[in-house]
């Protein structure tokens, strides 16, 4: 098993999205159960408007920090990690926007994973630890079928 020393800001090769459309940068924490990831707003995102990052981009930051948790896992593994989508999104509340330049802590907690779908609880906030997000989301692995 390969060790990691975290936080890790080269998080390219976890996730699928590619440049513009990253909405993660560094892995701060990760086990089993939870990831934690951070994102810094800048000014070339595609969700900024009014330097505000737009709820679109909060969602998609959530999913990607979902996205992180098994594209680490796998990393750890030694395997290629799958792809995976988004199957559902409930309970969406968005309590605030990012500003432009700040930066957003992501934290997901596993409820459960059963044969390729996995149900999580996720929550964003500002460096003031104020909570800006939530949602409850449900990821499938693609199957080679």
């Amino acid at each position: 098993m390969m060790k990691q020393q975290l936080p890790l800001n080269q998080i390219g090769h976890l996730i699928p999205q590619k440049t513009p459309f990253i909405m993660v940068d560094t892995l701060l924490e990760f086990s089993a159960e939870n990831v934690v990831s951070s994102f810094l707003i800048s000014k070339d995102n595609l969700f900024i408007s009014n330097s505000e990052l737009l709820e679109p981009g909060l969602i998609e930051n959530m999913a990607q920090s979902v996205a992180l948790h098994t594209g680490y896992d796998y990393f750890l593994k030694g395997e290629a990690a799958p792809t995976g989508y988004i199957g559902a999104i409930k309970k969406v509340e968005v309590f605030g926007l990012p500003k432009l330049n700040d930066r957003i802590t992501t934290q997901v907690k596993i409820l459960h994973e059963f044969m390729g779908v996995t149900m999580v609880e996720v929550a964003v906030f500002n460096e003031e630890n104020e909570r800006l997000a939530q949602a409850e989301m449900k990821t499938v692995i693609a199957t080679d079928d």
